[in-house]
């Protein structure tokens, strides 16, 4: 699954540069996790490094976007071909 922010975050700004797959962004008034770009963190860390830093614990798991351990790593190694296409 993609993870989610909820409408309780305050904007702090700590899971913006934490996130690898720059799949966090500021939306209209909350940050906001672009499911397409997370994956969890996984094939980076052994642990979504969003939820880590949360000082309010607002980053659950979406349940709209249910994906599997091999979905999400083949999700990673997608993203990183086309960081090396694009650079």
């Amino acid at each position: 699954m993609a993870l989610m922010i909820t409408d309780e975050c305050i904007n702090c700004d700590v899971c913006e540069p934490e996130c690898p797959n720059d799949a966090i962004s500021m939306g209209l008034e909350i940050y906001e996790i672009d499911p397409h770009k997370c994956t969890e963190c996984v094939g980076h860390f052994d642990e979504p490094q969003c939820q880590q830093v949360c000082p309010v614990e607002c980053i659950p798991f979406n349940p709209a976007w249910r994906e599997t351990k091999e979905e999400l790593q083949a999700k990673y190694e997608h993203l990183q071909a086309e960081a090396k296409t694009a650079s």
